[in-house]
């Protein structure tokens, strides 16, 4: 009886490891980023599909407390990490433009704002509906982390310094 449980705790060791193995070698993790273009702050353009380096996109709206509340803490990580990463908050299509203008003019991040005001940005992401929701892009275009709710500063931060050691 013993030599049975044995093997099967074997076989479910097994299975587990093999699921573990494919999964962080050969998934995509979370999948590709969409073929999408947006232009940062200096006019660059930023492909979010093959980026040149990490890039966290933040979806935001004015009317999320969570979201202006994190907008500091996003701040702060890239004058702290600085160009080892690109930081694009979208604002959702739903929030009045002249309202994003607003905010942005109040307060002037240093980071790329985009205004998604036809939805395809959101839409392009897997519909993204609730605010804030941020993705974290390697340099390959494979999304790396995914969060609905604010980020997870240290984790994302770590995961940038990774994917960047060079600078």
């Amino acid at each position: 009886m013993e030599n049975i449980g044995s093997k099967i705790f074997g076989l479910f060791v097994v299975g587990l490891l093999s699921t573990l193995l494919y999964l962080t070698v050969f998934s995509d993790g979370l999948g590709q980023a969409p073929e999408v273009t947006v232009t940062g702050t200096q006019g660059q353009s930023i492909n979010l599909n093959k980026p040149l380096k990490p890039v966290l996109v933040n979806f935001w709206a004015t009317s999320c407390p969570g979201c202006i509340k994190e907008m500091p803490d996003l701040a702060k990580m890239k004058q702290t990490l600085g160009d080892r990463f690109e930081l694009v908050a979208i604002s959702m299509d739903y929030d009045p433009v002249a309202q994003v203008e607003k905010f942005i003019k109040a307060n002037p991040y240093p980071f790329t704002f985009v205004m998604d005001t036809d939805g395809k940005l959101a839409k392009a992401f897997g519909d993204v509906l609730l605010t804030p929701t941020s993705f974290l892009i390697a340099p390959n275009g494979k999304i790396v982390y995914q969060q609905v709710g604010e980020v997870k500063f240290d984790m994302v931060s770590e995961r940038i310094k990774q994917m960047s050691p060079q600078l």
